[in-house]
């Protein structure tokens, strides 16, 4: 007998999962079930694809072949299906994005209802990831990254721009004070980033410049990490408007400085892989969360 596909996607979920009841989560199966797929797998195959025991698994060499094979095969099967669809103008099959925690929270979360009520055949897959991904390692359609892009062979497109703002809260400021100048920043306990040193510029002007280096009382690696810090009154952070929007209009984030403010606004891009004409349930995500970030531009 032949193996099916959908026993090649299970293999593949369960590799990708990196566990058997991560995968039957996935894929809406048993544990059980799934176990007994791969062993009937294995059976048609006649050859040991992964090494299971009780604490691990591991793929042989049969397995790692078969694995990426069968992500080639489930890939070309999606796109067969996905042009069948287009022909009929209605997107269809898995969009896998990912985007670091607080693009994902912020700027797609909201719409997501939206977008599915006029696309109901496209599924979601939303992972979050503060570091820049490999997409094929990954299985990654789309990456939404925000910040200059690094010289790349990917393929991108621009979905708008975000200003940045200093901000702290209504708390803060009361107990110590709100900063007049940019040299007052030194009395202040600010809100920085751990790993990646150009965000710790903020977009202030200066007698050197136009962009001043901070040094982090309090440092994490994520923006989100820094929005809720703010938010507790812990410091002064330099946040994207796209997370920040609500949170001043709401008064929970005072903006400062206005007058420094050097008028930066971060780049926001989806980055693919795809060579050929976009994928139409691709395309038909990017328009509409370009059309939705367009709020934040300022």
């Amino acid at each position: 007998m032949k193996a099916r596909s959908d026993e090649l996607q299970i293999f593949v979920s369960v590799i990708e999962c990196g566990s058997i009841s991560a995968a039957a989560e996935q894929v809406g199966q048993t544990p059980s079930a799934v176990s007994r797929t791969l062993s009937r797998l294995e059976a048609k195959l006649d050859t040991t694809l992964i090494n299971r025991t009780t604490r691990r698994m591991d793929l042989t060499e049969e397995g790692k072949y078969f694995f990426e094979q069968a992500k080639v095969i489930l890939a070309q099967m999606d796109e067969l299906e996905e042009r069948l669809s287009s022909r009929q103008k209605n997107p269809a099959g898995r969009l896998r994005i990912n985007a670091a925690v607080p693009f994902m929270l912020h700027g797609i979360v909201p719409y997501i209802a939206e977008f599915r009520a006029l696309y109901p055949d496209i599924q979601l897959e939303l992972n979050s990831d503060d570091l820049i991904i490999d997409l094929l390692e990954q299985s990654t359609d789309i990456a939404i990254r925000i910040g200059a892009l690094a010289d790349s062979t990917l393929h991108a497109r621009s979905l708008g721009w975000s200003p940045l703002h200093i901000l702290a809260s209504p708390g803060y400021l009361k107990q110590r004070g709100t900063p007049t100048s940019v040299a007052e920043l030194a009395d202040h306990t600010l809100l920085g980033f751990t790993q990646t040193e150009t965000l710790n510029h903020w977009p202030l002007r200066h007698l050197e410049g136009d962009r001043w280096l901070i040094q982090p009382g309090i440092a994490a690696s994520s923006g989100e990490t820094l929005r809720h810090l703010a938010l507790d009154g812990q410091g002064i952070g330099c946040l994207s408007n796209f997370m920040t929007a609500d949170d001043i209009k709401a008064g929970r984030l005072v903006p400062l400085l206005e007058t420094f403010n050097s008028g930066y606004r971060q780049p926001i891009n989806a980055v693919y892989y795809r060579n050929t004409q976009l994928a139409l349930r691709i395309q038909c995500f990017l328009d509409f969360i370009q059309a939705k970030l367009a709020r934040y531009a300022g």
